[in-house]
C-alpha cells in the first residue's frame, strides 16, 4: 500500500476552455495535515472540490490508496472515505441539527429522542457547545460551521477536506478546532486544510502547498517554510512590507461630522450604544462577536430597526433620521457592506455587471423601470476594471467567482452609488493576501477624498493597519476610543475583554 493516501496527477478543469486548474500534481499522506494555500483565483477550492466529488477533472488522474478512481459525485467520494467542510455551508436550515448530522445516515426506523441523544454526546465529545434540537436556520454562521465540522467527523472518514473552516469562527472556537484537527491526525485520519490566514496553516500544517493562477508552485515541509516566502510563492512578489503595513506615522484629521449616534438601543445586542463618525477618517470598531458592532451600523443603514420606545437617536449631517428599510439611507449616501457576501452580498446567478448595476439603481426610487443593458454592461466593465475583478470572462455569473473577487463584487455594488458614508463589516474575511492589499489600498483611498469611513473587524492588524481613530465596543456599546497613536493591540484587547 502507497504511503499516500490520495494522489492527483496532471489535473486539469476547463471552464469555458479556461483552466481553474491546470496540470496540478498533488499528494496527501497518511495521517498528516496538508495546507493548500493561494490567492482568490489561485484554484484551490476547484481542487479540492474535484477530490470531493462535487466537480469532475477535465483531464488528469486521481487515486486513492494507490488505486485509481474518477468520482463523479460527493456521494462516491464519500464511499471513497472523502468528506468535504464547505467554506458555504451544505446544511438544510429546516432540519434540526441532530437531523442534519445523521442525515444519509438514518436507519429504517428512527427514534427521534435516540437520535437527539446520540448527537448530543458526539457534540460534547467534540467541546462543540451546540444544542442537538435547535433548528439550523436559526444558528449564527459559526454554531453553522460546527455543524458542518462534526457531520465530517461523524462519516469516519479517512481524509477529511476543510474549506476555510475557521473564517467565521472565534478565537476560542478556533481553539477547539484546532484541537479537534489534530485528535483526527492522531486517529490516522489526512486532513487538507485551506486557509487565508497563512499563521494558521504555519500553526497546525504539516506540510503546505501554493498554488498560483491555477498552477502547482511548490510543496514543501512547513518548516521550511515563513511568513515571508508563502505570499512571495502565492503573488509572484514580496508583500510584506505593505501586507498590514507598518504601525502608522501618520494620522487623517478628523473633518466634518457627518454621523452622530446617541443612547442607541436594540434589545437584546445594543445597548445605550453612542458615537460619532468623522469624514476624512477611518473608523475602526473592533470588539469580539456578540459586541453589538455590526448591529449598531446595520441600524444606521435602515437594514435592522431600533427600538421603537427609547431606542435613541441618529443625527445624519446635523439632521435625525429614522431608516426603516435601506433604501432612504442608501439615498441620503450611508453605504453598508455586508460581513455575509453570500447571503447578504449578491444575486450569484446574475452577471457580475448585471449586480453591480442594480446597486446603482437602487439609489433611485423606481430604479426598476431605468433598466440598460448597454449602461449595466458599462457601470460593470468600469467597476471590474477599477477594482481589478478577475473571472474567466465579461459576462460571468457572481456563483463562479472565488471568494475574494465575489467580495469585490459586493464592495463595487456599493460604491458605484457614490456614498459619503461607508461602512465596511470584515471586509478582508476569506480574502487572500494580495487581494487584502487591494481591499486596505482601496479604503485608504476613499478616507484620502474625504469620504466617511467605518471598518467593522475581528482582525488587530487590520485595524491597527487601516483606523485614525478606533472605538471599542463591548457587550453592546462602545466603551473606549482611541487615536492611531494611541491604540496599542494589548489596549484593545484589554478593552474588548474586560
Amino acid at each position: 500500500m502507497t504511503d499516500n493516501v490520495l494522489e492527483l496527477r496532471k489535473a486539469t478543469k476547463l471552464y469555458a476552455g479556461v483552466p481553474a486548474i491546470e496540470d496540478v500534481d498533488f499528494a496527501l499522506r497518511r495521517g498528516e495535515i496538508h495546507a493548500i494555500v493561494g490567492e482568490n483565483g489561485a484554484g484551490k477550492s476547484t481542487l479540492t472540490k474535484v477530490m470531493a466529488g462535487v466537480v469532475n477533472l477535465t483531464s488528469g488522474h486521481m487515486a486513492v490508496d494507490g488505486a485509481e478512481v474518477a468520482p463523479r459525485t460527493p456521494l462516491e467520494s464519500r464511499h471513497l472515505g472523502i468528506a468535504m467542510v464547505f467554506q458555504e455551508n451544505s446544511l438544510v436550515p429546516t432540519m434540526t441539527v441532530a437531523q442534519n448530522l445523521f442525515l444519509g445516515q438514518e436507519a429504517f426506523y428512527n427514534r427521534l429522542r435516540g437520535i437527539y441523544i446520540a448527537a448530543q454526546q458526539f457534540l460534547q465529545s467534540l467541546n462543540f457547545d451546540v444544542s442537538p434540537t435547535m433548528v439550523v436556520g436559526q444558528l449564527g454562521a459559526a454554531k453553522k460551521q460546527m455543524v458542518e465540522i462534526a457531520r465530517a467527523v461523524l462519516h469516519k472518514a479517512k481524509v477529511i477536506i476543510f474549506d476555510e473552516p475557521t473564517a467565521t469562527l472565534t478565537p476560542e472556537e478556533k481553539k477547539y478546532f484546532f484541537d479537534l484537527v489534530r485528535d483526527l491526525k492522531a486517529r490516522g485520519v489526512s486532513i487538507i486544510f485551506i486557509s487565508h490566514a497563512l499563521e494558521e496553516a504555519l500553526l497546525l500544517a504539516d506540510r503546505i502547498t501554493v498554488l498560483r493562477d491555477g498552477e502547482h508552485v511548490v510543496t514543501d515541509d512547513t518548516v521550511n517554510f515563513d511568513r515571508a516566502r508563502i505570499v512571495q510563492a502565492m503573488v509572484g512578489r514580496d508583500l510584506s512590507n505593505t501586507l498590514y503595513g507598518k504601525r502608522k506615522t501618520t494620522m487623517r484629521p478628523a473633518g466634518e461630522r457627518v454621523l452622530t449616534v446617541q443612547n442607541l438601543k436594540m434589545a437584546p445586542m445594543v445597548k445605550n450604544n453612542s458615537l460619532s463618525i468623522f469624514a476624512g477618517q477611518v473608523t475602526g470598531v473592533f470588539g469580539l462577536v456578540g459586541a453589538g458592532r455590526t448591529e449598531t451600523f446595520k441600524i444606521v443603514a435602515g437594514v435592522l430597526k431600533r427600538d421603537f420606545f427609547h431606542g435613541g437617536e441618529i443625527v445624519l449631517r446635523g439632521q435625525p433620521v429614522r431608516y426603516l428599510v435601506p433604501a432612504p439611507a442608501v439615498k441620503a449616501g450611508i453605504a453598508y457592506i455586508t460581513e455575509d457576501r453570500k447571503v447578504e452580498g449578491f444575486f450569484e446567478t446574475m452577471s457580475i455587471a448585471r449586480n453591480i448595476y442594480l446597486g446603482l439603481l437602487a439609489k433611485f426610487p423606481g430604479g426598476r423601470f431605468l433598466l440598460s443593458k448597454r449602461e449595466a454592461d458599462h457601470a460593470g466593465a468600469d467597476w471590474i476594471s477599477k477594482l481589478n475583478v478577475k473571472s474567466i470572462g465579461g459576462k460571468a455569473k457572481v456563483v463562479e467567482l472565488s471568494g475574494g473577487n465575489q467580495q469585490k463584487v459586493v464592495i463595487a455594488k456599493s460604491l458605484v452609488q457614490e456614498p459619503d458614508i461607508i461602512i465596511f463589516d470584515e471586509p478582508t474575511r476569506g480574502v487572500d493576501v494580495g487581494a487584502i492589499v487591494e481591499i486596505h489600498e482601496l479604503i485608504n483611498r476613499l478616507a484620502d477624498e474625504g469620504k466617511a469611513v467605518v471598518v467593522i473587524s475581528s482582525y488587530l492588524p487590520e485595524i491597527m493597519a487601516l483606523s485614525d481613530r478606533v472605538l471599542v465596543s463591548r457587550m453592546g456599546k462602545v466603551v473606549e476610543e482611541y487615536s492611531a497613536f494611541e491604540a496599542t493591540e494589548e489596549k484593545l484587547m484589554y478593552a474588548a475583554i474586560h
